[in-house]
């Protein structure tokens, strides 16, 4: 099932590469014995079997999406050269790689001017984003819906900023109310607006945000490391939708390429609406910065080495798989959505599963009747192993027990919490497959059903 026919496609693209570089005299590279190498490179793959098959359809658990094949293969490529996208001494090619390829991620969210680049990931890129907003507005407060990723009260941590999280309602959404009476107070500085919620695929009410953030003085942070790519997609709906049409209007967004962009771990993207926030990250080094006068990459930002494997990876899937409105990469986002919304609706009609609400992107989060809040969450994780045991590959999730409207959980309290079963859809092949998922589903259930009786 793993891809072996592109090697072929390596190998040639090699051969170019190697052509450019005739001209410098031989030597022998340190590549070591060819059968040692077989013999180590085959214990390596006999490990990696530990895995579960996140390449594959049947693994709907995690936010696991395989790269594309033109990623792996330009990245490998890539590596050949080794090189580092801090300094254009060390990465001069993929460093022009990086600015095309980040600028096509600005102009996906309708940016001609901005400051941008790659990092390690989304953890990196929305610490560079608030240490952004801590600079702008030092001593101020982060504020974050509850559901907002945990990364965001770590990252406050760090930068020694004070963070707060702002209740979310039955939707995981966070309480433009709420969010109001905290604003009220002055000391805010940055809201985060999650487009995309880890657990759920929530989406924040964005244009409420900016406008609360015009109101009482606050910077809009919007991380979208999750949803960002379904700025694209043609499928989404209500709120949903007025919160991607309106991103463009926030001071600064992440976006991880590693997720929906098809690419290889880590690749996440930091944006400034503003480029003048540049002044921030100014440095004196006395032997990065001496043969070029074009501007660095290390220039913009916290990090240093960053791989420039990663902007090849990207720029070539990015050519390969334009981000553009009804083009083959949308597309894909678009089935994964549709996947989503057909698996909530057979949930919905089915006596034995409660989905909480309606996906806005392609997350669903459900759970099994039963007559109590300890006994769903027994039968939950129950499925979860039972479904394994066909392959059939979920997640398990604590999520507050007053996103179901379940006569079971009569009076929650705002902290109560439930264990529940959670599905993401984001490969393309899930719609095409969401048969094979249903009937391993249902016979999941079935076993661990006959278990409890």
């Amino acid at each position: 099932m793993l891809d072996t026919q592109s090697l072929k496609v390596l190998s040639q693209a090699l051969e170019k590469l190697d052509s450019g570089f005739r001209n410098l005299p031989e030597f022998q590279a340190q590549g070591g014995d060819a059968e040692q190498l077989a013999i180590v490179l085959g214990a390596v793959a006999e490990k990696l079997q530990d895995n579960f098959p996140y390449f594959h359809p049947l693994y709907a658990g995690q936010m696991l999406k395989p790269p594309h094949a033109i990623a792996r293969l330009a990245y490998a490529l890539a590596m050949y050269i080794n090189p580092n996208n801090h300094a254009l001494d060390g990465g001069r090619a993929t460093s022009a790689l990086e600015k095309e390829a980040v600028a096509e991620i600005a102009a996906m969210f309708g940016w001609t001017e901005f400051l941008g680049h790659l990092c390690g990931g989304g953890t990196m890129a929305n610490l560079e984003a608030l240490w952004v907003a801590g600079q702008i507005h030092p001593g101020k407060k982060i504020l974050a819906n509850e559901q907002a990723h945990y990364t965001h009260k770590r990252i406050s941590s760090v930068l020694q900023l004070e963070f707060e999280a702002v209740p979310c309602d039955e939707r995981g959404k966070m309480e433009l109310s709420a969010l109001e009476i905290r604003a009220k107070k002055g000391d805010v500085g940055t809201v985060v607006a999650t487009l995309g919620t880890t657990a759920t695929g929530s989406v924040d009410p964005l244009v409420g945000i900016l406008e609360l953030g015009k109101r009482y003085g606050f910077r809009v942070h919007v991380d979208t490391a999750y949803g960002g790519y379904f700025v694209l997609a043609s499928n989404l709906a209500g709120s949903a939708k007025q919160a991607f049409e309106n991103a463009h209007r926030a001071d600064s967004i992440v976006v991880d390429p590693h997720k929906h962009g098809l690419q290889p771990y880590g690749c996440g993207c930091v944006l400034f609406r503003d480029p003048a926030v540049g002044k921030l990250y100014k440095h004196e080094s006395p032997y990065t910065y001496f043969s070029s006068v074009e501007l660095h990459l290390g220039e913009i930002s916290l990090e240093c080495s960053r791989p420039g494997a990663a902007a090849a990876a990207l720029w070539a899937t990015q050519k390969l798989l334009p981000l553009v409105r009804n083009g083959e990469f949308a597309k894909g986002l678009e089935a994964g959505r549709e996947a989503a919304l057909q698996l909530y609706g057979r949930l919905l009609k089915d006596s034995r599963f409660e989905p909480a609400f309606e996906p806005e992107l392609d997350i669903v989060v459900f759970l099994p009747r039963e007559e109590s809040r300890e006994k769903t969450s027994i039968r939950s994780r129950n499925i979860f192993a039972a479904a394994a045991r066909r392959d059939l590959h979920l997640a398990v999730a604590e999520l507050p027990v007053r996103f179901w409207n379940n006569a079971a959980f009569a009076n929650p309290s705002s902290t109560e919490t439930v264990t529940c079963l959670r599905s993401v859809l984001m490969k393309p092949e899930h719609l095409e497959w969401l048969e094979p998922i249903w009937d391993r589903l249902l016979k999941a259930d079935n076993e661990t059903s006959s278990a409890l009786a």
